[in-house]
């Protein structure tokens, strides 16, 4: 009996530690104390070293604001910021100042004037227009992936990177240190061999011991002589060329572009670069002047431990929140937080149209069920579920009215918007929006529609793994 009361009082501990740490995310207490009940002791022990640790998470801010305000100045002097609602060119936003008003305080990147930017739309043609541009390259090219694999694709990337080391470029690169955990040792010694600075973000023995193994770096940024630059859910590997036959043709959108957003695209590398090195940069010929070729007005937003806000997931919300007209979203993990839940549901009943592409074929089960679990509830409100079905679909796309649209790294799921160092450009010009809009057109045309009918009556024992992965889906 002694021993049943111990257990009972150690259970009471770990569930009220649970308790009073995560109070405010009632959705992921949850998740953890149905873990701690499936398996006392081992599920607290996963809690100590995989929640958040919110000392860590204040210091891990004031690092990154600290490096942001040593540049703050030179960029706001160099960039053509767009101060006032007044400015903005799409007449679409001249009515939604409260929007606006959102998108200039949550982020230290502001929306910016002077660029050019270029979708694309499949693994084989970012891959040559990354490396077309880092065959220029003239004084640094910066990397930083989630994914970098040692097969055919990373060596084409690590011959270019050596070579243009070898002619004096300087080359940074940073991998995240679980997502790249497979990287061979032999790979990344040829690439220090050549002189080029290597880094892994958060190394999983290392970020377990320090309590950081829930902090990943999911970005996916090249900077080229601060000048040109790309960002999008393209990592680097054989299956974004669609040549994995599990999942078959690999269908992502990445994007280009040129001019001042560059700026904040480089801050934010080398913001990465001071949490994963130690080293400080803050050297001026990172971010020359240039000329402003096309006038398109472009944010880059940030989100992760490093940031004040959640800034990705608070856009996400109002954007859908403010729409008319259309709400297109295309993710390959999704799994939205109560708010932006509430905005999709919301907007569908007010009439809005509402349309998400997910995978029919998916990298990951577990995520896939925790989908599915919110598809039904979302269907009676009238939101239009589509299944991509003509391989694997990874791009992270929005699309709101004809006012906005996002490219980016993070999912529509609660990892992205809360855990992750994610990375996400809003594009407010009509010719990106048309373009997205486009391909999502496209996209569709090789989808099956989910039909409320036919999809409420799948077997019990799906409905109940749905339910078992939902309410761990904070944690996925």
């Amino acid at each position: 009996m002694l021993w049943l009361v111990i257990a009972l009082i150690a259970f009471i501990f770990q569930s009220a530690t649970i308790l009073i740490l995560e109070f405010k995310n009632p959705s992921k207490t949850v998740a953890w104390l149905f873990i701690l009940f499936c398996f006392p002791l081992i599920g607290f022990v996963l809690y100590y070293f995989v929640a958040q640790d919110y000392k860590k998470r204040k210091n891990l801010r004031r690092k990154g604001t600290r490096l942001f305000q040593e540049m703050k100045g030179r960029l706001w002097r160099q960039a053509k910021i767009v101060k006032r609602v007044e400015e903005m060119q799409n007449p679409e936003f001249h009515h939604q100042e409260r929007l606006f008003n959102l998108l200039t305080h949550l982020s230290e990147s502001p929306i910016t004037g002077c660029n050019a930017t270029k979708v694309l739309t499949n693994g084989e043609d970012t891959y040559d227009a990354i490396l077309s541009e880092m065959d220029k390259a003239k004084d640094h090219i910066h990397i930083e992936y989630y994914i970098f694999r040692s097969d055919e694709v990373g060596r084409r990337f690590k011959e270019v990177m050596i070579r243009k080391a070898r002619e004096g470029v300087k080359i940074r690169m940073i991998c995240d240190g679980l997502g790249s955990y497979y990287l061979k040792n032999e790979f990344i010694h040829e690439l220090k061999e050549a002189g080029i600075q290597f880094y892994f973000f958060l190394p999983p023995l290392i970020a377990t011991i320090d309590r950081r193994i829930n902090y990943r770096n999911h970005r996916k940024i090249v900077v080229i002589d601060g000048t040109v630059g790309f960002l999008g859910g393209i990592n680097v590997g054989e299956d974004y060329l669609g040549l994995y036959p599990k999942l078959g043709e690999w269908r992502d959108t990445h994007l280009q572009i040129e001019g001042d957003s560059i700026y904040f695209l480089q801050n934010t590398f080398l913001t990465d670069w001071r949490l994963a090195s130690g080293e400080r940069i803050s050297d001026p010929a990172l971010f020359p002047e240039h000329n402003c070729a096309k006038n398109e007005q472009v944010q880059i937003l940030t989100s992760g431990p490093d940031q004040q806000w959640d800034a990705i997931q608070e856009m996400c919300f109002e954007a859908i929140a403010v729409a008319k007209k259309r709400v297109w979203i295309t993710s390959p993990y999704f799994i939205p937080d109560p708010s932006v839940y509430a905005a999709l549901k919301t907007a569908a009943v007010s009439g809005v149209e509402v349309k998400i592409i997910i995978p029919y074929h998916s990298d990951s089960k577990l995520v896939h069920l925790a989908s599915l679990s919110y598809v039904e509830e979302l269907l009676h409100a009238g939101v239009k579920f589509y299944q991509y079905t003509k391989g694997f679909i990874h791009a992270k796309v929005m699309i709101i009215d004809d006012l906005l649209a996002t490219v980016g790294t993070a999912n529509m799921d609660m990892r992205s918007f809360f855990y992750n160092f994610e990375m996400t450009a809003v594009l407010f010009d009509q010719a990106p929006i048309r373009r997205l809009m486009n391909d999502f057109e496209v996209d569709l045309t090789h989808c099956r529609p989910i039909h409320l009918r036919q999809f409420s009556k799948r077997s019990r024992l799906q409905k109940g793994a749905e339910m078992l992965t939902r309410m761990l889906s904070p944690l996925l």
